[in-house]
């Protein structure tokens, strides 16, 4: 496998998020608390994953991605981060998520309304310990429109509680309705290798009009989603990973990041060996007749 070098890091590749500047290999939280999705398996050890995340930020990682709705039965994405970054490191980017919510016995909810968006926003901002979010993304659930609620989240921006807005899970048509409300300086969607429907595409594509940031979820695992990908089933990728001595995984994510300059990747894992790996995949330089070969036609 392709591994991590003290000396370089994580890739010096960047992006800017509004105000922010963050690496293009990120962290995702979502499987911090627990190694199952969304806390639905056994709670991890706290301070392996405090460790992870400690880690994460020596190898120049700078972009961690959140939502108070990833918690286990006696674990916090949340809570582990504050706890990882007490001292508010001022190079730190925080992004989290709002709309869907967990009940305290970690069962979904109805989304929230618009006037309940700010009960959201003060909770990541209890959880987190800090005065204010770096990064709020509007996750949408449906294809009605986002206005309302991301006009709430424009209005707690205003107030001062939100430095930047994103939209998850959208639309072109969404991503242009909250645009017309507020710069929106990211959108984190579905995509992957073996997820290319022809709207994640052309969301891709806007972003890339727009020169503001695209940030795939579930990117490794494919069409697994958050049951998280086990064994690789593409031929094509095994083949490009032997050929670098890599892993599948490190294979995905820098296809990920060949995508265009403003493709951020967050992968999340719980073991510092998978961590490692994933910050490795940043230097894997895949050429154009690799692409090539990746490459599926996109399915609808």
């Amino acid at each position: 496998m392709v591994v991590v070098s003290e000396e370089s890091g994580v890739a010096s590749s960047v992006w800017r998020l509004g105000t922010l500047r963050v690496s293009r290999i990120g962290f995702g939280a979502m499987r911090l608390a627990s190694a199952a999705a969304f806390g639905t398996g056994p709670s991890r050890d706290r301070a392996e994953s405090i460790a992870v995340l400690r880690r994460a930020r020596e190898l120049g990682v700078t972009h961690f991605d959140t939502a108070a709705f990833y918690f286990s039965g006696r674990r916090s994405a949340n809570e582990l981060i504050n706890a990882a970054f007490p001292d508010h490191d001022d190079d730190l980017v925080i992004a989290t998520k709002v709309g869907p919510a967990r009940n305290a016995s970690g069962e979904w909810v109805d989304p929230a309304r618009p006037d309940q968006l700010r009960g959201q926003v003060e909770e990541n901002l209890r959880q987190l310990g800090r005065d204010h979010l770096d990064l709020v993304y509007l996750r949408a659930l449906g294809s009605g429109s986002v206005s309302e609620l991301f006009g709430a989240l424009a209005d707690l921006q205003a107030e001062g509680l939100i430095a930047n807005l994103g939209v998850s899970n959208v639309s072109t048509a969404q991503l242009s309705e909250a645009a017309d409300i507020a710069q929106v300086v990211s959108v984190q969607n579905r995509f992957g290798l073996d997820q290319r429907t022809a709207e994640a595409v052309a969301v891709l594509a806007e972003t890339t009009r727009r020169q503001i940031a695209f940030v795939p979820y579930f990117a490794m695992a494919g069409k697994a989603g958050e049951r998280g990908r086990t064994d690789e089933t593409n031929p094509v990728v095994t083949d490009i990973a032997n050929r670098h001595g890599a892993t599948a995984s490190q294979i995905r994510l820098a296809w990920t990041l060949h995508q265009g300059p403003n493709v951020l990747a967050i992968p999340g894992t719980g073991d510092l060996n998978h961590l490692e790996q994933n910050v490795a995949a940043a230097t894997i330089h895949l050429t154009h007749e690799e692409l090539n070969d990746l490459v599926a036609e996109p399915t609808t």
